[in-house]
Protein backbone atom coordinates (compact mmCIF):
# COMPACT_ATOMS: atom_id res chain seq x y z
CA UNK A 1 0.00 0.00 0.00
CA UNK A 2 0.88 3.69 -0.80
CA UNK A 3 2.39 5.00 2.38
CA UNK A 4 1.36 7.71 4.43
CA UNK A 5 2.68 11.16 3.05
CA UNK A 6 2.06 14.45 3.16
CA UNK A 7 -0.63 16.44 0.83
CA UNK A 8 0.86 18.03 -2.22
CA UNK A 9 -0.02 17.88 -5.67
CA UNK A 10 2.35 18.03 -9.13
CA UNK A 11 0.00 20.29 -11.15
CA UNK A 12 1.15 23.67 -11.38
CA UNK A 13 0.62 25.18 -8.36
CA UNK A 14 -1.33 28.37 -9.62
CA UNK A 15 -3.93 30.09 -7.66
CA UNK A 16 -6.42 27.43 -8.04
CA UNK A 17 -4.24 24.91 -6.62
CA UNK A 18 -3.06 27.32 -4.02
CA UNK A 19 -7.04 27.56 -3.33
CA UNK A 20 -7.86 23.51 -3.45
CA UNK A 21 -4.84 22.31 -1.10
CA UNK A 22 -5.47 25.16 1.62
CA UNK A 23 -9.49 23.85 1.65
CA UNK A 24 -8.71 20.25 1.89
CA UNK A 25 -5.37 20.28 3.64
CA UNK A 26 -3.96 23.64 4.42
CA UNK A 27 -0.26 23.59 5.05
CA UNK A 28 -0.21 25.12 8.82
CA UNK A 29 -3.18 22.53 10.16
CA UNK A 30 -3.32 21.33 13.62
CA UNK A 31 -4.56 18.68 14.79
CA UNK A 32 -7.66 19.43 17.88
CA UNK A 33 -7.19 17.74 20.74
CA UNK A 34 -9.19 14.27 21.30
CA UNK A 35 -12.95 14.76 22.86
CA UNK A 36 -12.77 12.45 25.59
CA UNK A 37 -15.02 9.86 23.40
CA UNK A 38 -17.01 10.40 19.87
CA UNK A 39 -20.00 9.34 19.01
CA UNK A 40 -18.55 8.35 15.66
CA UNK A 41 -15.26 7.90 14.29
CA UNK A 42 -15.26 8.49 10.65
CA UNK A 43 -12.18 7.17 8.45
CA UNK A 44 -11.33 8.60 5.39
CA UNK A 45 -12.99 12.08 4.41
CA UNK A 46 -13.93 11.11 0.77
CA UNK A 47 -17.51 11.41 -0.30
CA UNK A 48 -18.76 8.87 1.85
CA UNK A 49 -17.06 10.01 4.46
CA UNK A 50 -17.88 13.54 4.51
CA UNK A 51 -21.78 12.95 3.80
CA UNK A 52 -21.69 10.23 6.88
CA UNK A 53 -19.74 13.01 9.09
CA UNK A 54 -22.21 15.77 8.17
CA UNK A 55 -25.12 13.90 8.75
CA UNK A 56 -24.15 12.69 11.99
CA UNK A 57 -22.88 15.96 13.19
CA UNK A 58 -26.65 17.64 11.88
CA UNK A 59 -27.80 15.59 14.19
CA UNK A 60 -26.11 16.44 17.30
CA UNK A 61 -23.39 13.31 17.24
CA UNK A 62 -20.01 14.36 18.19
CA UNK A 63 -18.08 13.33 15.37
CA UNK A 64 -14.36 13.28 14.31
CA UNK A 65 -13.18 12.58 10.65
CA UNK A 66 -9.61 11.34 9.74
CA UNK A 67 -8.05 11.89 6.16
CA UNK A 68 -4.64 10.44 5.71
CA UNK A 69 -4.46 12.95 2.75
CA UNK A 70 -6.94 15.54 0.94
CA UNK A 71 -10.58 16.03 2.15
CA UNK A 72 -12.58 15.20 -0.72
CA UNK A 73 -10.45 11.94 -1.27
CA UNK A 74 -10.52 10.55 -4.90
CA UNK A 75 -13.84 12.13 -6.30
CA UNK A 76 -12.71 15.99 -5.73
CA UNK A 77 -9.24 15.58 -6.08
CA UNK A 78 -8.24 12.51 -8.87
CA UNK A 79 -11.71 11.60 -10.23
CA UNK A 80 -15.49 11.89 -10.52
CA UNK A 81 -14.83 15.68 -10.79
CA UNK A 82 -11.18 16.26 -12.92
CA UNK A 83 -12.32 13.31 -15.02
CA UNK A 84 -15.72 14.78 -15.96
CA UNK A 85 -14.89 18.52 -16.19
CA UNK A 86 -12.08 17.21 -19.03
CA UNK A 87 -14.99 15.03 -20.63
CA UNK A 88 -17.09 17.87 -20.90
CA UNK A 89 -14.33 20.04 -22.78
CA UNK A 90 -13.16 16.83 -25.34
CA UNK A 91 -17.17 16.49 -25.95
CA UNK A 92 -17.09 19.83 -27.07
CA UNK A 93 -14.60 19.38 -29.52
CA UNK A 94 -16.20 16.52 -30.58
CA UNK A 95 -19.75 18.20 -31.03
CA UNK A 96 -18.01 20.56 -33.10
CA UNK A 97 -16.17 18.21 -35.58
CA UNK A 98 -19.71 16.59 -35.70
CA UNK A 99 -21.93 19.83 -36.30
CA UNK A 100 -23.51 18.42 -39.10
CA UNK A 101 -25.09 15.91 -37.53
CA UNK A 102 -26.64 18.99 -35.68
CA UNK A 103 -27.63 20.65 -38.64
CA UNK A 104 -24.90 23.66 -37.98
CA UNK A 105 -21.35 24.53 -39.84
CA UNK A 106 -18.13 22.80 -38.84
CA UNK A 107 -16.05 25.69 -37.26
CA UNK A 108 -12.82 26.49 -39.92
CA UNK A 109 -10.52 26.08 -37.40
CA UNK A 110 -10.79 23.53 -34.60
CA UNK A 111 -7.81 23.73 -32.22
CA UNK A 112 -8.02 22.20 -29.07
CA UNK A 113 -6.28 23.96 -26.27
CA UNK A 114 -5.37 20.68 -24.06
CA UNK A 115 -3.51 23.13 -21.17
CA UNK A 116 -6.61 25.73 -21.37
CA UNK A 117 -8.93 22.77 -20.60
CA UNK A 118 -6.53 21.62 -17.44
CA UNK A 119 -6.68 24.81 -16.74
CA UNK A 120 -10.53 24.78 -16.60
CA UNK A 121 -10.72 21.89 -14.77
CA UNK A 122 -8.45 23.15 -11.87
CA UNK A 123 -10.41 25.62 -11.63
CA UNK A 124 -13.61 23.57 -11.41
CA UNK A 125 -12.02 21.48 -8.83
CA UNK A 126 -10.75 24.51 -6.59
CA UNK A 127 -14.37 26.14 -6.84
CA UNK A 128 -15.77 22.61 -5.60
CA UNK A 129 -13.27 22.13 -2.89
CA UNK A 130 -14.83 25.38 -0.33
CA UNK A 131 -17.29 22.49 0.15
CA UNK A 132 -15.19 20.08 1.18
CA UNK A 133 -13.09 22.20 3.12
CA UNK A 134 -11.70 21.95 7.12
CA UNK A 135 -12.71 25.19 7.52
CA UNK A 136 -16.58 24.48 6.21
CA UNK A 137 -16.09 20.79 8.29
CA UNK A 138 -14.72 22.41 11.53
CA UNK A 139 -17.47 25.39 11.33
CA UNK A 140 -20.31 22.12 11.55
CA UNK A 141 -18.81 21.17 14.82
CA UNK A 142 -16.22 18.01 13.48
CA UNK A 143 -12.89 17.62 14.70
CA UNK A 144 -10.83 16.75 11.75
CA UNK A 145 -7.52 14.69 12.03
CA UNK A 146 -4.85 14.53 9.30
CA UNK A 147 -2.81 11.49 9.55
CA UNK A 148 -2.17 7.85 9.45
CA UNK A 149 -5.51 6.23 11.27
CA UNK A 150 -4.76 2.91 13.51
CA UNK A 151 -7.02 1.00 15.36
CA UNK A 152 -6.03 -0.43 19.03
CA UNK A 153 -9.01 -2.22 19.60
CA UNK A 154 -12.75 -2.25 19.01
CA UNK A 155 -13.28 1.58 20.34
CA UNK A 156 -10.30 3.18 19.68
CA UNK A 157 -7.69 4.49 17.41
CA UNK A 158 -4.76 6.52 16.82
CA UNK A 159 -3.47 9.19 14.34
CA UNK A 160 -0.49 11.40 14.64
CA UNK A 161 0.38 10.17 18.46
CA UNK A 162 -3.32 10.81 19.57
CA UNK A 163 -5.80 8.50 21.01
CA UNK A 164 -9.59 8.57 19.99
CA UNK A 165 -12.00 6.59 21.78
CA UNK A 166 -15.61 6.27 20.16
CA UNK A 167 -18.86 4.25 20.04
CA UNK A 168 -18.78 4.11 16.70
CA UNK A 169 -16.55 3.79 13.84
CA UNK A 170 -16.90 3.99 10.01
CA UNK A 171 -14.02 3.19 7.66
CA UNK A 172 -14.96 4.79 4.32
CA UNK A 173 -10.86 4.55 3.29
CA UNK A 174 -11.20 4.09 -1.05
CA UNK A 175 -9.07 2.56 -3.07
CA UNK A 176 -5.97 3.05 -5.12
CA UNK A 177 -4.66 1.91 -8.56
CA UNK A 178 -4.07 -1.56 -9.06
CA UNK A 179 -1.09 -1.72 -10.91
CA UNK A 180 -0.38 -4.49 -13.75
CA UNK A 181 2.91 -6.18 -13.30
CA UNK A 182 5.18 -5.82 -15.90
CA UNK A 183 8.63 -5.50 -16.58
CA UNK A 184 10.42 -2.01 -17.52
CA UNK A 185 7.29 -0.39 -16.50
CA UNK A 186 7.74 1.51 -13.31
CA UNK A 187 10.95 2.41 -14.82
CA UNK A 188 9.51 3.64 -17.97
CA UNK A 189 6.92 6.11 -16.14
CA UNK A 190 3.25 5.64 -16.17
CA UNK A 191 0.14 7.66 -15.40
CA UNK A 192 -2.35 6.73 -13.12
CA UNK A 193 -5.67 8.62 -12.44
CA UNK A 194 -3.46 9.96 -9.65
CA UNK A 195 -1.28 11.92 -11.57
CA UNK A 196 -3.01 11.91 -14.82
CA UNK A 197 -4.72 15.49 -13.92
CA UNK A 198 -1.49 17.02 -13.56
CA UNK A 199 -0.92 17.09 -16.79
CA UNK A 200 -0.23 20.34 -18.92
CA UNK A 201 0.88 18.89 -22.08
CA UNK A 202 -1.29 16.71 -24.24
CA UNK A 203 0.54 13.38 -25.03
CA UNK A 204 1.22 13.44 -28.86
CA UNK A 205 0.69 9.07 -28.63
CA UNK A 206 -0.87 7.48 -25.61
CA UNK A 207 -0.94 3.25 -24.44
CA UNK A 208 -4.64 3.20 -22.06
CA UNK A 209 -3.96 -0.44 -20.54
CA UNK A 210 -7.66 -1.69 -19.62
CA UNK A 211 -11.09 -1.51 -20.62
CA UNK A 212 -12.61 -0.41 -18.13
CA UNK A 213 -14.57 2.80 -17.51
CA UNK A 214 -11.29 4.06 -15.85
CA UNK A 215 -9.25 3.52 -19.12
CA UNK A 216 -12.24 3.91 -21.16
CA UNK A 217 -13.30 7.29 -20.67
CA UNK A 218 -9.91 8.79 -20.50
CA UNK A 219 -8.73 6.89 -23.56
CA UNK A 220 -11.52 8.88 -25.57
CA UNK A 221 -11.23 12.08 -23.89
CA UNK A 222 -7.28 12.36 -24.70
CA UNK A 223 -8.21 11.18 -28.26
CA UNK A 224 -10.59 13.49 -28.58
CA UNK A 225 -7.87 16.32 -27.49
CA UNK A 226 -5.76 15.14 -30.45
CA UNK A 227 -3.39 11.92 -29.06
CA UNK A 228 -3.28 9.19 -31.00
CA UNK A 229 -4.50 6.59 -28.70
CA UNK A 230 -4.25 3.13 -28.45
CA UNK A 231 -6.67 0.56 -26.04
CA UNK A 232 -4.98 -2.96 -24.82
CA UNK A 233 -7.73 -4.62 -23.36
CA UNK A 234 -6.68 -8.16 -22.43
CA UNK A 235 -10.39 -9.54 -22.44
CA UNK A 236 -12.50 -9.85 -25.46
CA UNK A 237 -14.59 -7.01 -24.39
CA UNK A 238 -15.08 -3.49 -22.86
CA UNK A 239 -16.75 -2.99 -19.44
CA UNK A 240 -17.24 -6.88 -18.44
CA UNK A 241 -19.21 -4.91 -15.44
CA UNK A 242 -22.03 -3.93 -18.04
CA UNK A 243 -24.61 -4.64 -20.35
CA UNK A 244 -23.33 -5.86 -23.85
CA UNK A 245 -25.36 -3.37 -25.72
CA UNK A 246 -23.28 -0.25 -23.96
CA UNK A 247 -19.94 -2.29 -24.70
CA UNK A 248 -21.13 -1.92 -28.60
CA UNK A 249 -21.85 1.05 -28.65
CA UNK A 250 -18.62 2.17 -26.78
CA UNK A 251 -17.13 0.65 -29.38
CA UNK A 252 -18.70 2.21 -31.86
CA UNK A 253 -18.23 5.60 -30.98
CA UNK A 254 -14.27 4.60 -30.48
CA UNK A 255 -14.26 3.44 -34.04
CA UNK A 256 -15.51 7.25 -35.10
CA UNK A 257 -13.21 8.99 -33.19
CA UNK A 258 -10.17 7.37 -34.28
CA UNK A 259 -9.06 5.08 -31.01
CA UNK A 260 -7.49 2.25 -32.01
CA UNK A 261 -8.68 -0.89 -30.28
CA UNK A 262 -6.72 -4.14 -29.08
CA UNK A 263 -8.50 -6.83 -27.00
CA UNK A 264 -7.19 -9.85 -26.39
CA UNK A 265 -4.14 -8.04 -25.63
CA UNK A 266 -1.75 -8.04 -22.61
CA UNK A 267 1.13 -5.82 -22.57
CA UNK A 268 4.58 -7.97 -21.57
CA UNK A 269 6.94 -5.46 -21.64
CA UNK A 270 8.38 -1.93 -21.28
CA UNK A 271 11.24 -0.14 -22.40
CA UNK A 272 12.40 3.49 -23.22
CA UNK A 273 14.91 3.88 -26.43
CA UNK A 274 15.74 7.03 -27.93
CA UNK A 275 13.10 9.12 -25.38
CA UNK A 276 10.83 6.80 -26.82
CA UNK A 277 8.07 4.19 -24.46
CA UNK A 278 8.34 1.31 -26.40
CA UNK A 279 5.50 -1.83 -25.39
CA UNK A 280 5.72 -4.85 -26.44
CA UNK A 281 2.02 -6.43 -26.77
CA UNK A 282 0.71 -10.17 -27.49
CA UNK A 283 -2.25 -11.32 -28.35
CA UNK A 284 -2.83 -15.24 -28.84
CA UNK A 285 0.21 -15.40 -31.01
CA UNK A 286 0.48 -12.78 -32.43
CA UNK A 287 3.53 -10.02 -31.33
CA UNK A 288 3.89 -6.45 -31.50
CA UNK A 289 5.37 -3.64 -30.08
CA UNK A 290 4.05 0.02 -30.50
CA UNK A 291 5.80 3.54 -29.51
CA UNK A 292 3.98 5.89 -27.41
CA UNK A 293 4.82 9.11 -25.23
CA UNK A 294 2.82 8.12 -22.47
CA UNK A 295 1.10 4.88 -20.63
CA UNK A 296 -1.87 5.28 -18.93
CA UNK A 297 -3.19 2.43 -16.29
CA UNK A 298 -6.63 1.25 -15.41
CA UNK A 299 -6.65 -2.25 -14.57
CA UNK A 300 -8.78 -1.86 -11.79
CA UNK A 301 -8.85 -1.18 -8.05
CA UNK A 302 -7.50 -2.09 -4.64
CA UNK A 303 -8.37 -1.31 -1.07
CA UNK A 304 -6.86 1.43 1.44
CA UNK A 305 -6.53 -1.50 4.39
CA UNK A 306 -3.56 -2.56 5.56
CA UNK A 307 -2.22 0.12 7.54
CA UNK A 308 -5.43 0.53 9.72
CA UNK A 309 -4.44 -3.05 11.92
CA UNK A 310 -8.45 -3.87 11.26
CA UNK A 311 -7.56 -6.63 13.03
CA UNK A 312 -7.34 -5.38 15.70
CA UNK A 313 -10.89 -3.58 15.42
CA UNK A 314 -12.37 -6.83 14.57
CA UNK A 315 -13.16 -5.86 10.93
CA UNK A 316 -12.64 -8.87 8.67
CA UNK A 317 -11.28 -7.65 4.88
CA UNK A 318 -9.48 -8.83 1.88
CA UNK A 319 -6.69 -6.90 1.21
CA UNK A 320 -6.62 -7.89 -2.49
CA UNK A 321 -10.56 -7.09 -3.83
CA UNK A 322 -10.53 -5.14 -6.58
CA UNK A 323 -12.37 -3.28 -8.83
CA UNK A 324 -12.87 -1.45 -12.02
CA UNK A 325 -14.74 1.57 -11.11
CA UNK A 326 -14.37 4.64 -12.44
CA UNK A 327 -13.07 7.79 -11.35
Amino acid sequence: MKQYKEASSTAPQDAFEHERLENVHPAGWRNPRPADRYSLVVVGAGTAGLVAAHAAAALGAKVALIERLLLGGDCLNVGCVPSKAIIRTARLYADMRNARQYGAHVPGDIHADFPAAMKRMRGIRARISRADSVRRLSAAGIDVFFGQARFSGTDALTVDGAKLRFRKALIATGSRPNMPSIPGLIEAGYLTNENIFDQTELPRRLLVIGGGPLGCELAQAFCRFGAKTIIAQSRPLFLPGEERDAAQLLSDAFARDGIEVRLNTRPVNVRVENGEKLVDLVSDDFKSTVAVDAILTGTGRLPNVEDLNLKAAGVEFEKDAGSGTSP
